[in-house]
């Protein structure tokens, strides 16, 4: 049975009426991994004995029919900036290529407790979660598996790849600025970047504190919509996380009317830079609501253009802050061995050997924002529009339920073709706002142009995933080709 092509509401199913085990479906995955990855080189890290100790305990649970449930036995994907305890977390740096953690990530232990899934591997990331296409992990570069001559985007590249590839069903990616719903979008498969707050960061590798959140990808809707109802939910270890957020079960999300959704169609969201491929399937999606009595109208967010800006300054800011942490004593890679005369060089060698070039420009950029005499002319000012953004996000969602726009500006890109940093910061500039503003949004899968995937982008109220869902569900569901 080819297990990649089900959903995991299939393979429950399977599992309960005992036409597969949890130990049958890991190593069928194991076994396309090894025959598969060594081109899309989606894993970083794949420990063959603790994946069957995982499906051989989720198969236990199946003989206890309280015990399991819909995710048990699941094979899934992690990203390598997650923490799963006594397992190597890079990151995608040199500086942690010797790491273990000491304990889980909050998603880790829910997972865990809510299943268990069976963890395939940890997955290739750009270096510290900074990039948009996985060309800068230290390790290699993960490739899009429907041309493998292209980026499948960035920085949960691994995660979204290895969804596509079929090596799990579904994974665990990170977003501070469209890292999880641009790969998803490069891979043509389904990924929530959630409310900020809505998902425990604790065990999460900090790059930007008041961004970052981790989130699930899938091949349905219905999928990531489950996986997103498992992880969710106030921790006692992240005191950012929300309190009183209630989520929707998967069970009683998709039972009400989408067309009482009123969908807001932001205009600076499609300007002539877009590919004119994207943007026709966009128009077609959106033609089709029209057609089909759905509330549709043209709003405006004029604030969209200096989003991009003001995240290149907050985000850095808080990467310069979060990364001090590795200096070569504490955490990571170490140059002590070598001798040096005093802590400084120290410092200085465990970062300078430890850290790839896009890090350490992204340091640079922050530590020069936050100095004397820079702080009130870029970061301040930065962080005003940031609060300007906000409140423009609140006045449209008082005339709409929802955003369609587009997730990137262009298809996946080939390998080196955006050597220019700016031009590959350009690719972030449909999620900066919504990443700004602390907001929900989902990437879905469009058709394809050329055997490369489009998608479209849904943008929600805080807190209102539940409306997200609904519509890309419909839209999964009955308008695509």
């Amino acid at each position: 049975m080819n297990f990649e092509s089900l959903t995991i509401f299939d393979l429950h199913r399977l599992f309960k009426e005992k036409k597969a085990s949890p130990v049958e479906v890991a190593n069928y995955f194991l076994s396309r991994i090894a025959k598969q990855d060594k081109k899309i080189k989606a894993f970083l890290f794949v420990d063959r004995k603790k994946v069957i100790a995982q499906a051989k305990k989720a198969e236990e649970n199946f003989t206890k029919q309280d015990k399991a449930n819909i995710l048990t036995g699941v094979p899934a994907a992690i990203k390598d900036n997650i923490l799963i305890k006594n397992d190597i977390t890079t990151a995608g740096s040199k500086i942690l290529a010797n790491y273990r953690a000491s304990y889980d990530a909050t998603v880790i232990k829910k997972l865990k407790e809510k299943g268990p899934v069976v963890i395939m591997g940890k997955t290739n990331l750009d270096e510290f979660a900074m990039g948009s296409s996985t060309e800068h992990s230290v390790f290699y570069p993960t490739k899009n598996p429907h041309d493998l001559k292209r980026v499948p985007g960035g920085s949960s590249g691994g995660s979204a790849a290895a969804v596509a590839a079929g090596e799990c069903l579904f994974s665990l990616g990170s977003e501070t600025n469209g890292s999880v719903r641009l790969p998803a979008a490069f891979c043509g498969v389904v990924g929530l970047k959630p409310t900020y707050r809505s998902v425990s960061r604790s065990g999460l590798i900090a790059m930007a504190s008041s961004l970052d959140v981790i989130g699930p990808m899938a091949k349905t809707v219905k999928e990531t919509a489950l996986v997103f109802d498992a992880i969710s939910g106030r921790d006692d270890l992240d005191s950012t996380s929300f309190e009183d957020y209630d989520v929707l079960s998967h069970e009683q999300l998709f039972g009400r009317d989408p067309k009482k959704l009123k969908i807001g169609i932001p205009k600076e969201y499609f300007p002539k830079e877009v590919d004119p491929g994207i943007r026709q399937r966009i128009e077609k999606i959106i033609n089709k609501l029209v057609n089909r009595g759905f509330n549709v109208q043209t709003v405006s967010l004029p604030l969209t253009e200096y989003a991009l800006a003001a995240y290149y300054i907050i985000m850095p800011a808080e990467v310069s802050a979060n990364l001090a942490r590795y200096d070569g004593m504490r955490y990571g890679l170490s140059v002590r061995a070598k001798k040096e005369t005093n802590i400084l060089n120290t410092y200085l060698n465990s970062r300078k050997d430890g850290f790839g070039p896009e890090v350490k420009r992204r340091i640079m950029l922050g530590t020069y924002v936050l100095s004397s005499g820079y702080y009130d002319a870029y970061y301040t000012k930065a962080q005003e529009i940031r609060e300007l953004i906000k409140k423009e996000f609140e006045e449209v969602f008082k005339q709409v339920d929802v955003l369609l726009a587009p997730v990137a500006p262009s298809l996946p890109f080939k390998f080196g073709e955006k050597t220019n940093p700016v031009d590959m910061y350009l690719t972030d500039i449909f999620t900066s706002p919504s990443s700004l503003a602390g907001l929900p949004a989902i990437s879905l899968p469009s058709g394809k142009i050329n055997g490369l995937p489009t998608a479209i982008q849904i943008i929600g109220k805080l807190f209102r995933e539940e409306d997200i869902f609904i519509l890309a569900h419909y839209i999964e569901e009955t308008l695509k080709d």
